[in-house]
């Protein structure tokens, strides 16, 4: 199986209403340019400066998605050309990130980051911690960020029930939060939930946005 066939099997299982977040990251460039010449368009990566020497060489009209832990100094880098940020779990960090925006004279599309495995290892708001984020409102002064929806993670296991039922906490949640704080903005309408593992669960609990990568270039040369 190559790049292209593996792509193909993937979007071919993707109801309408849900796309693809193909995960380069660790990849080289041949692997993306393939699944770009068969049509694929939205790409995920993890490392700010592997993405940015990806940016710089690679097809103008692709959409990076940044789907790795964000750090601070490293947004000024990827804010001219990023589509969308997936990992955001601070205020801090959604205020550098409009604060870079600005600079580069854009809007930048993020998604708060929910933790809902049962992994210390990942990370993210609590519940919780996203409403009092969203109550304390100091968000609605950033001009230059756009919260578009929610991402959460689920916990590496085998029991399914426990992914969908993790999966299925986070649609509740996003369904709430768009109730209480975004009911007027057609924008807020993502949920980014599943990898190569348990995509087709994130799919029957909503996902709109699914991050595969093992699946469709193989697994990762590090």
């Amino acid at each position: 199986m190559n790049v292209t066939d593996n792509l193909k099997q993937v979007l071919a299982e993707l109801p309408s209403g849900v796309r693809l977040v193909a995960v380069s990251k660790f990849h080289p460039n041949e692997a993306i340019e393939e699944a770009y010449r068969a049509g694929q368009r939205i790409f995920g990566e993890s490392k700010v400066q592997e993405m940015t020497g990806k940016y710089e060489s690679l097809p103008k009209d692709i959409e990076w998605h940044f789907i790795g832990h964000l750090q601070t100094n490293k947004i000024k880098y990827m804010a001219p050309y990023v589509s969308m940020i997936h990992g955001i779990d601070s205020y801090k960090l959604l205020a550098e990130v409009n604060k870079q925006a600005i600079k580069a004279e854009k809007v930048i599309r993020c998604l708060l980051q929910i933790h809902i495995a049962q992994e210390e290892t990942k990370f993210g708001f609590s519940f919780d911690e996203c409403k009092e984020m969203l109550n304390a409102a100091e968000w609605k002064a950033l001009a230059n960020i756009q919260i578009c929806g929610l991402m959460g993670m689920a916990t590496n296991t085998d029991s399914k029930e426990q992914i969908e039922r993790e999966f299925r906490s986070l649609n509740c949640f996003f369904h709430e939060v768009k109730k209480q704080y975004f009911a007027n903005e057609p924008t807020f309408c993502e949920l980014s939930m599943g990898m190569s593992h348990d995509y087709h669960l994130a799919i029957k609990e909503g996902s709109t946005l699914v991050r595969v990568g093992s699946k469709i270039f193989g697994e990762r040369v590090y």
